[in-house]
């Protein structure tokens, strides 16, 4: 079937075929074009250009009413697949408690270790497809989602599995990162190595058996995963095929970053204790560093030096880390206002960030976040607004009118 989108006021984000990410100081540019039409045949954009030209023919015709046409958001981190909720946990944290303090008394990720292992997998399955219809409606059109509340070859595998049924029936494009590696499971307590053990000798083997995700990753960070132990599963990781991604810096300088770098990860995530070494170790690579400033909000915590990343040349990625601990909340669009708010991210620099470099620290770059030809059409429409900069700047305004993905308009 072929689509028509009419009387767009401005196409948002247009790319040429090819481009793959943007870094330093081309990620404040942002092509548009005002006054235009665009055209889906099936799945794909067929074509796009200004209203002086002569409209395509199409069996569906929308109009745009004057509103902006938008790639959608690539989210390339996130934990939406979790039984529950941890409120208790935000009471405790505005009556003083830190983070790792309320990991120490069986928070945190070993909380919802221990409701998930409780959760049938249909019910995962139900709470987890709310959390995509959600996210979807506000403008998301690729998602990452770890597993890591498992610690179980068992649980592990159970989430996994919810990941590939979300995958088989969600209109988003959907990637599968193993986190086994996201804490010491309780029963290890005190025997950290053993359980590194089981996620090298048993974990990672049945994932690949089932073929249940395309990245592996650890959270490499002051009381979780050391440096070597890291080194390790993204070793054994690259046995089976998985491309590492890598929770880093985000309590401490923890060496993260290079043991990312090193081990050629698509992207390194969190980075809120990040130097000049860390800069310069990811200068020239193919890894992204990738920014959630959603978590930091949450926590409390100082933001991701994202100015300095910029400044020095680097591209970076924004995602949602959308999880029931430290950042309960899938808005991308929020993301890239916080990103301008306390970053100082340009609202350019910030939506490439959650769009073609969200989608590039997912490996879908080349069919996902930009307005392209040939890539998967999927993009939002808003409300007539005076600017691209207002859609950042009134980030609590309910613009978005529309939704497609793949062709086809999604219905929450």
């Amino acid at each position: 079937m072929r689509l028509l989108i009419e009387h767009i006021g401005k196409i948002v984000g247009i790319q040429p075929v090819g481009k793959r990410r943007l870094c330093g100081a081309e990620m404040d540019r942002l092509e548009t074009l005002d006054d235009a039409w665009l055209l889906c045949d099936g799945e794909r954009i067929a074509a796009f250009g200004p209203a002086s030209q002569p409209v395509p023919v199409a069996d569906r015709v929308v109009d745009a009413c004057g509103g902006m046409l938008f790639p959608s958001f690539c989210d390339s981190h996130t934990h939406l697949v979790y039984a529950g909720s941890r409120e208790q946990e935000f009471v405790d944290k505005i009556h003083g408690l830190s983070y790792e303090e309320i990991a120490r008394r069986g928070g945190g990720i070993l909380n919802s270790a221990d409701r998930l292992h409780e959760t049938s997998e249909e019910e995962l399955y139900r709470q987890a497809m709310e959390r995509v219809r959600e996210i979807a409606a506000m403008g998301t059109g690729c998602v990452e989602i770890k597993s890591g509340y498992g610690l179980s070859t068992a649980d592990e595998l159970k989430m996994l599995r919810v990941i590939r049924r979300i995958r088989g029936t969600a209109p988003l494009a959907v990637r599968a990162t193993f986190l086994g590696a996201h804490a010491v499971a309780r029963a290890y307590r005190g025997r950290q190595e053993e359980y590194v053990e089981l996620i090298c000798r048993e974990m990672l083997p049945a994932v690949a058996a089932e073929g249940l995700a395309e990245f592996v990753d650890v959270f490499c960070d002051e009381g979780f995963f050391t440096v070597e132990q890291t080194a390790r599963i993204l070793r054994e990781g690259a046995k089976y095929g998985l491309v590492p991604k890598i929770h880093a810096n985000e309590l401490a300088v923890s060496g993260g970053v290079q043991v990312g770098v090193e081990h050629d990860a698509r992207s390194v995530d969190h980075l809120e204790r990040m130097g000049g070494a860390e800069i310069e170790a990811l200068r020239g690579t193919r890894t992204m560093p990738t920014l959630l400033p959603g978590a930091a909000f949450f926590l409390g915590m100082s933001y991701p030096p994202a100015r300095a990343m910029i400044d020095a040349g680097l591209g970076v990625a924004l995602a949602s880390d959308y999880n029931p601990g430290s950042s309960p909340s899938g808005n991308m669009r929020m993301v890239c206002s916080l990103a301008s708010i306390r970053m100082r991210m340009t609202p350019a620099e910030a939506f490439n960030a959650a769009t073609l470099n969200g989608a590039y620290a997912l490996g879908l770059e080349e069919d996902y976040g930009s307005i392209t030809l040939g890539k998967i059409a999927n993009f939002f429409l808003t409300k007539p607004m005076p600017s691209f900069e207002f859609f950042t700047y009134a980030y609590s305004t309910p613009l978005i009118a529309r939704v497609f993905l793949r062709g086809e308009e999604f219905v929450a």
